[in-house]
């Protein structure tokens, strides 16, 4: 399915090179524009996949104040087309959080490269927006919640708590050990404490959470859990607690 691509470009000469360029490259150019007022009304009509704005444009507002007007109603990625490079007018380009610039005179391989790189760098955004919704969800619903989620890559796993069997640091990871499977996730033990709040789970080491259901047996300051044969070191500063969550005949 082609993309779906607005220009807004002041020059006509300069706007059919890039209408054609893009055609070329097997993008779709919805609509074109030479001022932001424009520009506005296409995006709002046309709902494009991406907008490709020059800076300078005709009438009262810049590519950067329209590119802004269009981002308040629809999450698009936002290029910029610009023959300045000077620090001032990239700074003022920043507040519109472009995806991208392409600098004039360009090149057809320029254009190419910013809209993919936009387009890749919006999809991955909206990936991790769309995960962070899940994740306040479910973390507003974590009271009744008898199951976790664990992000392996870019995916959302789902785990019964009763099957975490424990939690192990390791440098700047932690791996969660799981009856069937093992995840390496990028966060810390405190963090990984803090979301464990079933009392099930108790901190027995610093670089070790385990699951009081699975542990299968002690022995000098060492436990073990089902099915797994390694031995889980009990810190000393965690013995007394520990000591308290057990039944001992």
């Amino acid at each position: 399915m082609a993309i779906d691509i607005l220009v807004t470009e002041d020059e006509s000469i300069v706007r059919k090179d890039i209408e054609r360029c893009l055609n070329k490259l097997g993008y779709n150019v919805v609509a074109t524009a030479d001022n932001g007022d424009k520009a506005i009304e296409l995006a709002k009509k046309h709902k494009p996949d991406l907008a490709l704005m020059d800076i300078m444009i005709k009438g009262d507002m810049t590519g950067i104040e329209a590119a802004g007007e269009i981002k308040k109603h629809m999450d698009i990625p936002v290029v910029f087309l610009t023959a300045y490079a000077d620090e001032n007018t990239l700074s003022k380009a920043k507040h519109a959080e472009p995806h991208g610039y392409i600098l004039k005179p360009f090149k057809e391989v320029d254009i190419q490269t910013a809209v993919e790189m936009a387009l890749h760098k919006h999809s991955k955004e909206l990936e991790l927006k769309t995960e962070a919704d899940f994740l306040r969800t479910m973390a507003e619903h974590k009271e009744d919640a008898e199951v976790i989620f664990v992000k392996n890559r870019s995916r959302l796993m789902r785990v019964k708590q009763e099957d975490l069997l424990f939690v192990e640091a390791l440098k700047d990871y932690v791996v969660v050990h799981t009856r069937a499977e093992a995840y390496t996730i990028h966060s810390t033990m405190k963090e990984v404490e803090r979301k464990l709040s079933d009392p099930r789970f108790i901190r027995i080491h610093r670089s070790y959470i385990v699951n009081l259901h699975a542990i299968e047996s002690m022995k000098h300051g060492n436990i073990t859990v089902e099915g797994i044969e390694k031995e889980i070191p009990v810190g000393g500063s965690y013995k007394d607690t520990l000591a308290s969550r057990i039944n001992l005949l």
